[in-house]
């Protein structure tokens, strides 16, 4: 069996497995990780490279700095503030989602969940609502607001490089915004709506435990509970303005980590058990299977198999359809990054082919890589949110499955209207 072949039976394995669930989601992940090391797919480093992955590094930094804004009270606090204006869970709903999608244009998406997370978990703790039906929405809403800016996801600069250095062709800074802000506020109004009832009640496995709720924090010193806030406060500045200041996400997530320790705000082992493993084990396994579609080219096989059922001269929207929706399943079984990153080359090319102009293609791609709506693994932020909620793998289909087709069916009718094919 040669490798694409190989790696194809990992890759149905895996979604098998995800919906079965019969074993936690990220066993099956670093069972798929080693099996591919094994069969000589991936080399040792490669499949262990995930653990030096910079979004993990930003994940166990932020589990740690949002254990301290929740241990000392503070995340409640500020939960007790907002629920003195958003009284329900549909109207905390649709607060907690507009403010993620707009942080999530300008900062990095997976950056404002982590930072919002225990928030919104301080909310829902100290007003009785249901975590269940806020933390989804929340990651959902940090995808589609990445598509606000042209900084608000790795997979917009992508397209715009590749643009940028084949075709000498660039998009303005607010140009997916075009598609993307419409998109924020139709997947807003559907959560508060059909989306809500799709939504689980209640957990599904036993939640994390990272953030359990404190009942009384009288006894915190007001000093922690400064220093937590004033830590949360300059991370996320630092993020928004990484580029200005030359450091990267990670490295600003951890400065806050270790400030945090080292000045007794919380000790070192509340921020050791504070680092989800589950999750970080379940992103490193799915990168392992990432790696291997782009390495082995049966990512790329898969994509160009399906493009070539159009035919040599294939109409334009169809054009555009067919890669919208092959990018909006691709980037739900695989990072969302990489898929934008393998369809890219593919659209630039076939928009040349038709004489057509690629905007309204790569716009197309960038918004069906944000659409990893359906499963726990399609972006970092669902994976975070997996396991402190107590999601399954079920749930994610059930409440973003009809997303990602609303997202496509808004998208396909502003796309050929805002970005003409032949201009």
């Amino acid at each position: 069996m040669d490798a694409i072949s190989i790696t194809l039976v990992f890759l149905v394995f895996a979604v098998v497995m995800f919906i079965w669930e019969k074993i936690p989601l990220s066993i099956t992940a670093m069972v798929v990780a080693i099996g591919l090391n094994i069969t000589g797919i991936l080399t040792p480093k490669e499949v262990f490279n995930g653990f030096v992955d910079s979004n993990v590094l930003l994940f166990m930094a932020m589990f740690i700095v949002g254990a301290a804004f929740f241990e000392t009270g503070v995340a409640a606090y500020v939960g007790s503030l907002v629920t003195k204006f958003a009284k329900t869970e549909r109207m905390l709903l649709v607060a907690v989602m507009g403010i993620t999608g707009i942080l999530s244009g300008f900062l990095s998406n997976t950056g404002t969940a982590a930072v919002l997370i225990p928030v919104v978990i301080g909310i829902a703790n100290s007003s009785g609502l249901k975590i269940t039906k806020l933390l989804m929405p929340l990651s959902m809403a940090a995808a589609m607001g990445g598509n606000l800016s042209l900084i608000g996801a790795p997979g917009n600069m992508i397209a715009q490089s590749n643009l940028e250095s084949i075709l000498h062709m660039k998009f303005g800074f607010f140009d997916y915004g075009i598609i993307g802000l419409p998109v924020l506020i139709i997947g807003i109004l559907f959560f508060t709506t059909i989306g809500f009832k799709l939504l689980p009640n209640q957990s599904s496995r036993t939640p994390d435990s990272t953030y359990e709720q404190i009942n009384d924090y009288s006894d915190v010193p007001m000093w922690k509970k400064w220093i937590a806030s004033i830590v949360l406060i300059a991370t996320i500045i630092g993020m928004i303005f990484e580029d200005y200041i030359g450091i990267k996400l990670y490295i600003t997530a951890w400065i806050g980590a270790l400030v945090l320790v080292a000045t007794g705000v919380i000790n070192e082992t509340q921020a050791v058990k504070s680092i989800d493993m589950k999750t970080i084990l379940l992103f490193v396994g799915s990168l392992a299977l990432a790696s291997s579609l782009v390495k082995t080219g049966a990512g790329t096989l898969i994509a160009t198999t399906i493009i070539n059922t159009m035919g040599t001269n294939p109409d334009p929207f169809i054009m555009m359809t067919v890669l919208f929706l092959i990018t909006a399943i691709l980037t739900n079984v695989m990072s969302n990054t990489a898929a934008c990153a393998l369809m890219v080359p593919i659209a630039i090319s076939l928009s040349a082919q038709i004489g057509a102009d690629p905007k309204a293609v790569l716009v197309a791609i960038v918004i069906g890589s944000s659409c990893a709506y359906a499963t726990p693994i399609g972006m970092p932020a669902n994976t975070m949110v997996y396991n402190v909620a107590g999601y399954s793998f079920m749930d994610y289909i059930k409440a973003g499955g009809p997303l990602v087709i609303v997202s496509i069916i808004v998208s396909l009718v502003l796309l050929p209207i805002f970005f003409p094919f032949y201009p």
